[in-house]
């Protein structure tokens, strides 16, 4: 197998090994660089790619939008009409797709036989998936791919629209070094950090972990910003109290000013993104035999937000569902009560 690429069913012992690398962007050999799945993500990550100077060949499942997006980039960008096609054209293909599965039938070709990334990509040659997906699914994909001498690199991303946009995204990645190594350059192109948490699946196993922390997190803030605004106290000064004491926590820093003291609930990350991620944690919990009573009653509190809430609604959203269950919208500006 290519670059010594071994699967192994324990996750225990399979993400043990961690190192970090921060970035450091610099010039490098313009490389064919496939880029599928061109959203809120991917569009700005394909961008730097191709600013960067590398040659990009784009596919997303709406024709108009790969078109649009080589459009506006101009002669570094080539829209292409199928995975396929991106596979015939790169060395290195990135995704970022919803799931899993989605991203099984763009590399394998599972919903369109013959039309598969794995039907192009010649051997040696990379997959990146910076996609969110379930752990298990991903080494499948990759123990398929391997088949053919192709590699592949599990890589989310923690950072949101604005770190895409920034260039400032924080990578977690599974798979060989050898594979990282080859990706590394690219990665530093998109993002500031570099973790590497061991063999493919690893990657994906942190960022649902990470994810469900995020989201018990923003509950627990607004828990408490509901409770004090209910006694009396000013949210957006409790938002600042919080921040620059041990209360505080990324979710603080950028939601409640910038979201919902606005009302504009606006995170461009969905809900049932978040709540999908919930549910892959709460696999890895069962399949390592972790007792996680908080992700349980977290992910069940979810789910119940995720049901009252419109199609793709925002992950902001939530904190809008918990102010209705409280009858108390969060509001700055509230004046302190004399209350006992």
């Amino acid at each position: 197998m290519r670059g010594g690429f071994k699967l192994r069913l324990s996750p225990q012992n399979a993400c043990a090994r961690l190192s970090a690398s921060v970035s450091s962007k610099g010039f490098m050999t313009p490389q064919h660089i496939g880029f599928i799945g061109l959203g809120v993500m991917g569009t700005p990550m394909a961008t730097h790619l191709a600013q960067a100077g590398h040659h990009v060949w784009l596919h997303d499942a709406q024709a108009d939008v790969a078109l649009d997006l080589a459009n506006a980039i101009g002669a570094n960008a080539v829209a292409l009409e199928d995975p396929r096609a991106v596979g015939a054209h790169s060395d290195i293909v990135f995704t970022m797709l919803p799931h899993g599965q989605v991203v099984q039938a763009v590399a394998l070709g599972t919903e369109r036989p013959g039309f598969g990334l794995i039907n192009g990509l010649k051997r040696g040659s990379l997959l990146v998936d910076t996609s969110s997906c379930e752990p298990w699914l991903t080494r499948q994909t990759a123990a398929a791919l391997a088949e053919r001498g192709i590699g592949m690199l599990d890589a989310p991303v923690s950072g949101a629209q604005w770190g895409a946009q920034a260039a400032e995204l924080v990578f977690m990645v599974g798979g060989t070094d050898a594979d990282l190594a080859r990706a590394r350059p690219l990665l530093e192109v998109m993002g500031k950090s570099i973790f590497h948490l061991g063999e493919v699946g690893c990657g994906h196993a942190m960022k649902a972990i990470n994810n469900c922390v995020t989201a018990i997190t923003l509950m627990n803030t607004t828990e408490g910003l509901l409770a004090g605004q209910r006694y009396g106290l000013d949210p957006a000064v409790m938002v600042d109290v919080l921040n620059a004491s041990t209360g505080g926590s990324w979710v603080a820093q950028t939601h409640f000013h910038q979201r919902v003291f606005n009302r504009a609930f606006d995170d461009p990350f969905k809900l049932e993104l978040m709540v999908k991620d919930m549910g892959i944690a709460m696999k890895l919990a069962e399949q390592t035999h972790t007792p996680a009573p908080v992700w349980q009653v977290a992910q069940a509190l979810w789910q119940q937000a995720l049901g009252s809430a419109a199609p793709q609604a925002s992950v902001s959203e939530v904190v809008r569902w918990m102010e209705q269950q409280t009858g108390t919208p969060l509001s700055a500006g509230v004046k302190p009560t004399s209350g006992d």
